[in-house]
């Protein structure tokens, strides 16, 4: 990452991180052509896992080429220009966090991994519970894994990119905190919480 001060290294905070996020996009070579997909994940073990049809362009696009690129992003407030006190566009940007992993991604056959795979997905999304575990054996998911293709991201690397203003001089960044505390919406209280909690990462 060229801008060091963005960077979190902590497997914790990534963790953390892919766990509130709902969904990533997903970079394929489809082809001669770039093709990205937004897919629902769940991160464990350090590997990311998705699931979806056995047959169609997705999948083809996996079959001919292994490599990939997987991105995460969740956005924060937007920060107008002047907020800066100018009359330039210039300073306009927004505060985000966002993971971005390289490697490969393999369609699962192994029924056992698959059922692990789409467990980690069930346990994401519906943590109250309410379903019966999965499991190949089970009649109830029998038809239902043979047609459902569940993959799997092995990531070569993962990086964790905060932007909440860290590379803003004092002054600007005070400044830009008490507009977004006066602007006063629910994304901006997140914002607030994040601005906080990147400072005190930095002590």
């Amino acid at each position: 990452m060229r801008r060091s001060e963005f960077e979190v290294t902590d497997k914790k905070e990534i963790e953390s991180f892919l766990g509130e996020c709902e969904y990533g996009v997903l970079s394929l070579i489809s082809g001669d052509n770039p093709y990205g997909i937004a897919v629902n994940f769940a991160y464990e073990d350090g590997k990311f896992y998705f699931h979806g049809a056995l047959q169609g362009r997705k999948a083809e696009a996996i079959g001919e080429d292994t490599k990939c690129s997987f991105t995460v992003v969740k956005p924060y407030a937007y920060i107008p220009s002047y907020f800066s006190d100018t009359r330039s566009a210039c300073p306009a940007t927004q505060f985000f966090v966002s993971v971005i992993a390289g490697g490969m991604v393999t369609r699962i056959d192994d029924l056992v991994q698959k059922a692990f795979g789409l467990t980690a997905l069930m346990e994401k999304m519906q943590p109250e519970g309410g379903y019966e575990p999965i499991d190949a054996a089970n009649p109830i998911y029998t038809k239902m894994m043979s047609k459902t293709g569940v993959y799997v991201i092995e990531p070569d690397f993962i990086t964790l990119k905060v932007k909440a203003g860290q590379n803003l001089p004092k002054v600007r960044h005070d400044a830009i905190m008490e507009q977004i505390k006066g602007r006063n919406s629910a994304i901006d209280h997140e914002t607030i919480s994040l601005i906080k909690h990147t400072q005190i990462k930095e002590l």
